[in-house]
């Protein structure tokens, strides 16, 4: 007789509608907070899965085992992060896509930390050069060009830019990785990249290797 009185109960919440005001139902103590946070992890899950599947070097380099890990661990950060800024959702898109956004990125942090975690950050290492399959004129093109970046970034950059640009853009060190082991913090590094990319757009077009631009900020930056 219980079985067959939790049976009801059971279908009701398989086949029970998503809500209609996520915020509302997120906001409100009771089952249908609960349901509500369910669906949320669970669409959150698929978020992180989907991020992760798009990094598959990061996801070998963390190796398989840890991965499901870093899945729920993403999920779960994501989750704290989408309730606690329930209250700036204003509907521009359909709540579950604003909310699986937050799984996006937060896999992709996680994935970054995991694979970096013990190893070390190169800060000064010099960017690669030309790919080998390219034609000889394509070759003599981009290895010029590639002595002109490397001659920018020596020369155009303040020590600390270089490192910033080197970790970031060459090693592709996580940022969040790097604002940890310098002492800093994300906005800080975004900063010291942007105004990088600006002196290293400058010298570059100052040298004839780029078209100059009429973009704010970029063409005229000294």
């Amino acid at each position: 007789m219980s079985g067959d009185r939790s049976a009801p109960v059971a279908r009701a919440e398989a086949t029970s509608a998503p809500p209609e005001d996520w915020v509302a139902a997120l906001s409100t103590p009771g089952p249908a907070c609960d349901d509500a946070q369910r669906r949320l992890h669970a669409l959150l899950l698929r978020a992180a899965r989907f991020q992760v599947s798009r990094m598959p070097a990061l996801r070998a380099a963390v190796g398989h085992e840890q991965v499901e890990d870093i899945v729920n661990l993403a999920a779960d950060e994501a989750m704290v992060a989408v309730l606690r800024k329930l209250a700036t959702f204003e509907g521009r898109s359909r709540f579950t896509t604003w909310a699986y956004k937050f799984g996006i990125v937060q896999a992709a942090v996680e994935l970054r930390r995991q694979a970096w975690s013990g190893r070390e950050v190169p800060l000064d290492s010099a960017p690669p050069l030309v790919e080998r399959h390219a034609s000889p004129e394509q070759y003599a093109e981009a290895a010029d060009l590639a002595s002109a970046t490397r001659a920018a970034i020596d020369h155009a950059l303040t020590p600390h830019q270089r490192r910033i640009v080197l970790a970031l853009i060459v090693d592709d060190v996580s940022i969040d990785v790097l604002a940890d082991r310098l002492g800093t913090n994300r906005n800080a590094l975004y900063k010291t990249l942007h105004d990088g990319r600006v002196r290293l757009r400058a010298y570059l077009t100052a040298g004839g290797y780029l078209t100059p631009t009429t973009q704010s900020g970029e063409g005229s930056a000294q």
